[in-house]
């Protein structure tokens, strides 16, 4: 599940934002991505990040497997 962070900066900032950042070829939402990224890794404990990897592998997992047990109609 993903979630949604809201911020607050002035509109005229959030205009030069995204007008420099779409001559990158990028967006603002791909950077506060990244960086949200990156702050994760840089504040959460490996062995926090480690045990969340695991969580979510093992959920994948069950899904795949009730995907391919459900019966086709």
């Amino acid at each position: 599940m993903k979630n949604t962070v809201n911020i607050s900066l002035d509109d005229v900032k959030i205009s030069a934002l995204r007008m420099y950042l779409s001559e990158k070829k990028t967006s603002l939402d791909e950077q506060l991505t990244r960086y949200a990224e990156q702050l994760y890794g840089k504040i959460v404990p490996q062995n926090v990040r480690d045990f969340i990897d695991m969580t979510e592998k093992q959920q994948d997992a069950k899904r795949l497997k009730t995907a391919h047990t459900k019966p086709t109609e």
